[in-house]
C-alpha cells in the first residue's frame, strides 16, 4: 500500500508575546508552501488568568498575501488602516486581503482580560497569485452561520474558503483552495477527497490515524496527491484543518510580514513602512518597528 503522506511536517515553538506560545508549522525548511497556503501559526490551547494579557499584537504591515482567522475558543479585536474594527469569534473568519499594503493589529478585548479566558485558534496566510498581488486592500467578516456545515464519519466540519466537496465558502478568495475545520469526537472516520491538487491535514488538538501512522498535535501532514484518504480520530477525539489548492504560480520571497514574487518590491515594502508610508491603524496609535534583521 502507498504511504498516503509525502511529507510530515512538525510545528516548532516561539513566543508571539510574553506568555503567548505559538506552533509556526509553515514554512518549514521542509515544505514552504501548501497550495496559496504559505504561513500557518498555531496558537494555544490555553488558559489566560484574570488580568493576563492575552494577544497584544501591534499595527503592522503585510503586502502580497490574504490572512485568514479562525478560533476554536477565544476572541481577537482586529483594526486595520481601512478602519475596519471588527471583533472575531469561534467559528467566524477574518479574511483580510493585503495585496498592495495594509496595517492592521490584534488584540485581546478589555473585558476578556479582565474576566480571564481560554484561547485557540489558527492564523494563516495566503498568497495571492501574481494578478492580485497589488490588488486593493480589503477586509471581510464571515460570521460562522454564513459558512457551509455539516455532519461527515460522526464528525462536525465547516468549510472556512474556497470549495470541497461540492461546497463552496462565500469567503473571496483568488485561486483554488479549500480551508476546513473539523471537529470529531473518538473514532470519528472522515474520508478526505483528492479534489484538489495539493492538500495536508493538520492536527490542532487531541490524535488521528492516517494509515498506520498516528498524527498528534502539531503535525502537519501533507498528502501524496491524487490519493482519496481516510482519518480516523484518536480516543480523545481531534481538532483537525484541512488545507490546500491548487500550487500557486511561482515561488514567493517572504520577509517578516510580507510577501511576494518580486524581492525588490519587498525591499520597497520595508522601506515605506520603516518610513512612515503605510496607513495607520485608526484607534491603535502604536506600530511594530521594522526588524533589523
Amino acid at each position: 500500500m502507498v504511504d498516503p503522506i509525502e511529507l510530515l511536517v512538525q510545528g516548532r515553538a516561539h513566543e508571539l508575546g510574553p506568555g503567548f506560545p505559538v506552533r509556526r508549522v509553515l514554512p518549514s525548511v521542509k515544505r514552504r508552501m501548501v497550495g496559496p497556503f504559505i504561513f500557518l501559526d498555531h496558537f494555544g490551547p490555553m488558559t489566560v488568568a484574570p488580568g493576563g494579557d492575552g494577544m497584544e499584537v501591534r499595527p503592522h504591515p503585510h503586502i502580497g498575501l490574504a490572512t485568514v482567522t479562525y478560533l476554536f475558543e477565544g476572541g481577537i479585536f482586529h483594526r486595520d488602516s481601512l478602519g475596519y474594527a471588527q471583533a472575531i469569534r469561534p467559528g467566524d473568519v477574518n479574511w483580510m486581503t493585503a495585496g498592495s499594503g495594509i496595517a492592521h493589529s490584534e488584540r485581546t478585548e478589555p473585558e476578556m482580560r479582565r474576566t480571564g479566558f481560554r484561547m485557540h485558534g489558527i492564523q494563516t496566510w495566503v498568497a495571492l497569485p501574481r494578478s492580485h498581488e497589488e490588488t486593493a486592500p480589503s477586509f471581510e467578516h464571515v460570521e460562522a452561520p454564513r459558512l457551509p456545515a455539516w455532519q461527515e464519519g460522526g464528525a462536525a466540519l465547516r468549510l472556512i474558503v474556497g470549495t470541497y466537496g461540492g461546497r463552496t465558502a462565500p469567503t473571496t478568495h483568488f485561486s483554488p483552495i479549500f480551508y476546513v475545520a473539523v471537529e470529531a469526537p473518538a473514532a470519528a472516520k472522515l474520508a478526505i477527497p483528492a479534489e484538489h491538487a495539493e492538500r495536508a491535514i493538520y492536527v490542532a488538538d487531541g490524535a488521528a490515524a492516517l494509515g498506520d501512522r498516528l498524527l498528534t498535535v502539531g503535525d502537519l501532514a501533507v498528502l501524496q496527491a491524487g490519493q482519496p484518504v481516510e482519518i480516523l480520530a484518536g480516543a480523545d477525539g481531534a481538532k483537525l484543518m484541512l488545507l490546500g489548492g491548487a500550487p500557486i504560480d511561482g515561488p514567493r520571497h517572504i520577509w517578516w510580514n510580507f510577501v511576494s514574487s518580486d524581492q525588490a518590491r519587498i525591499d520597497r515594502a520595508k522601506a515605506d513602512w520603516r518610513d512612515g508610508r503605510f496607513a495607520r491603524v485608526p484607534g491603535d496609535p502604536e506600530f511594530i518597528p521594522l526588524p533589523e534583521r
